[in-house]
């Protein structure tokens, strides 16, 4: 029987209307948080044991171990072209996807697959989040950025960052102009819109959510401070942009088709 008989039959199988598929949104937001160098949020996704998780999630191969690589190779290929377009380099990008995808042949368990995906997506994050820093030289300024990353739900005060370096604000403020040519107050807003884009394009929050999560004092301060620095409203930006941006791009492909 020809493959094409073969999905027909299929396809008109009941059982196979009983199969739902994983909502993106997950799927998506897991991925930005790799692109965006959250290696917190990456470790505690990988601590749920998100990867193991088969509800919703299409089975490409009856053998569970095989089944799991492939989605493994799935993972690390969008991961890979992610990167790649947030500004890793692109035979970086590429070497390390043929490194882990290469760990495979020596793997035979899902446990295994699993614990190869969890250092996989690390790795990548870890390295995204060095480029999304953009270490400036300053270790003050370093450590100002890295607190700010991982504090960035919250409310931050130049005097909280301040103290929590052992510097005046005077001082911190002054150095950090001079360095980013940004103020403290204007990075940190900037770095909130970042994640406030990510959420519009890759979930189904409400306006009235983002802004809670990322602590703007109203949903209206988060309107007004996203127009001023994005040129649109939330809402235009959401109607433009909402899970469609898969764009491996032309140049990926041809790299990807000469290895």
């Amino acid at each position: 029987m020809g493959y094409q008989n073969a999905w027909l039959l299929l396809e008109a199988d009941d059982e196979i209307d009983e199969v739902e598929h994983r909502e993106p949104t997950e799927e998506f937001l897991f991925y930005q948080t790799i692109v965006n160098g959250e290696v917190d949020e990456v470790k505690k996704n990988c601590e749920q044991e998100r990867f193991l998780d088969s509800e919703g999630v299409g089975v490409l191969s009856r053998n569970p171990v095989t089944n799991l690589k492939y989605h493994f190779v799935i993972t690390t290929a969008m991961v890979t072209r992610l990167c790649r377009q947030k500004g890793m380099e692109l035979e970086q990008a590429f070497r390390m996807s043929d490194f882990y995808i290469q760990q495979l042949d020596d793997i035979h368990t899902t446990q295994g697959v699993k614990n190869l995906h969890d250092e996989m997506v690390v790795d990548y994050a870890e390295k995204m989040r060095k480029i999304c820093r953009g270490d400036t030289g300053s270790k003050h300024i370093n450590l100002c950025k890295e607190y700010i990353y991982a504090h960035i739900k919250e409310r931050i005060t130049v005097e909280e960052l301040a103290d929590e370096l052992g510097v005046s604000a005077s001082y911190l403020s002054r150095l950090f102009k001079k360095e980013t040519g940004d103020s403290v107050s204007t990075y940190i807003r900037g770095q909130k819109i970042e994640i406030a884009k990510n959420l519009l394009k890759y979930s189904d929050y409400s306006l009235i959510d983002i802004a809670n999560r990322l602590s703007f004092s109203s949903q209206s301060h988060f309107i007004q401070q996203f127009r001023d620095i994005v040129g649109m409203t939330p809402k235009k930006f959401r109607d433009l942009n909402h899970l469609v941006h898969w764009d491996i791009g032309i140049e990926d492909l041809d790299t990807a088709k000469k290895k």
